[in-house]
């Protein structure tokens, strides 16, 4: 039977995001984005008002930021 290794007797490693690098060939860092790639790639959290439908919110973000395609998860209604 294998025993089990006390945890103080584990070595720990902290990883620290900020100190790592972007391999560029999986993206660059997010504060050199452009404006183009988040409009992309990116997702628009929107709190939607009373009144207008999701439908209908959907539309004006399109015709605002003059893309093609836009959808919504779930459901915006209140």
């Amino acid at each position: 039977m294998s025993r089990s290794v006390a945890p103080w007797a584990i070595h720990r490693e902290t990883l620290v995001k900020a100190e790592d690098e972007t391999d560029p060939g999986y993206g660059c860092i997010p504060e050199e984005r452009s404006a183009a790639d988040y409009l992309k790639f990116g997702i628009i959290n929107l709190d939607k008002p009373a009144g207008p439908s999701s439908h209908e919110v959907a539309a004006w973000v399109k015709r605002i930021l003059k893309i093609e395609h836009v959808g919504h998860g779930g459901t915006l209604e209140a």
